[in-house]
């Protein structure tokens, strides 16, 4: 259970600005199968703002959306859940650079013990009970994410896959606290896989579930997990620029298209 609460911990946001475009990329060794093109989308202004790129259409029948850092902002959620744990560890109160990289650790998997003193395992459990107990407070929804989702659902089905080891009744909950959850035709969550991701397992049932083919689908996500998930399940790969990783360490994934945020998404589904 603790391993794949550690996996989900994974999205703490830089400042967020709204749905413009930074970059957008297709792998041009990888043969793209022919449903997946189309026209090219517009033009969009990149991170310099010297340059525009272009990327053709996605034609996708089902879209796969991450929670953390995608459709929601958790970055006080961290925050609020390192405090409770260093203030239990009797360490200082953490800056929230500090508080952001224990996420960033947990999902590379690397050790907390330049971070935190003492038991590891102790300050996890009650870091891990701290932010599930908040987030339904602290988190709130990327700007203009409603609008996003409302185009899309009417071209895909979407799915909410998250890796907060929590039912996924709490997660729906949250979705309807921000007016989204009408959008998601269905919900997944750590505790119904055995595998967390990089794992494709998620994925892959969740495509089960819709009954729609894998290659029809996208996946979103602000992780490195998210597109490794979607490649190894054979899924087209969005990343997005609201969570822990820069775009080259995205980049380095190879994912078939890198947005600043999730409301730019629907430019690019024909």
């Amino acid at each position: 259970m603790m391993q794949a609460a550690e996996a989900a911990v994974h999205s703490a946001l830089p400042p967020l600005n709204k749905g413009a475009i930074v970059f957008s990329e297709h792998n041009s060794s990888q043969v793209q199968p022919e449903r997946f093109k189309k026209q090219t989308a517009p033009q969009h202004s990149t991170e310099q703002g010297s340059r525009s790129m272009s990327a053709a259409k996605f034609k996708a029948k089902g879209i796969f959306f991450d929670l953390d850092g995608t459709i929601v902002d958790s970055r006080e959620a961290y925050l609020e859940a390192a405090r409770t744990a260093f203030q239990a560890m009797h360490q200082e109160p953490p800056s929230m650079a500090t508080a952001l990289e224990i996420p960033r650790r947990l999902e590379q998997k690397q050790h907390l013990t330049c971070i935190v003193t003492g038991d590891i395992q102790e300050f996890l459990r009650i870091y891990f009970s701290a932010y599930y107990s908040v987030t339904a407070q602290k988190t709130k929804p990327i700007p203009n994410i409603q609008t996003a989702l409302e185009i899309l659902a009417k071209k895909a089905k979407l799915a909410l896959i998250t890796m907060r080891n929590i039912p996924k009744e709490a997660i729906t909950a949250e979705l309807t606290q921000f007016h989204i959850a009408q959008y998601f035709t269905h919900v997944i969550t750590a505790m119904d896989t055995h595998k967390p991701k990089p794992s494709p397992e998620a994925l892959i049932n969740t495509v089960k579930t819709l009954d729609i083919d894998i290659c029809d689908c996208l996946i979103v996500g602000d992780s490195t997990s998210d597109i490794q998930a979607g490649k190894a399940a054979g899924a087209k790969t969005v990343a997005v620029l609201t969570g822990l990783f820069s775009r080259q360490e995205l980049a380095t994934e190879q994912p078939d298209l890198i947005l600043k945020d999730a409301t730019a998404l629907p430019d690019f589904i024909a």
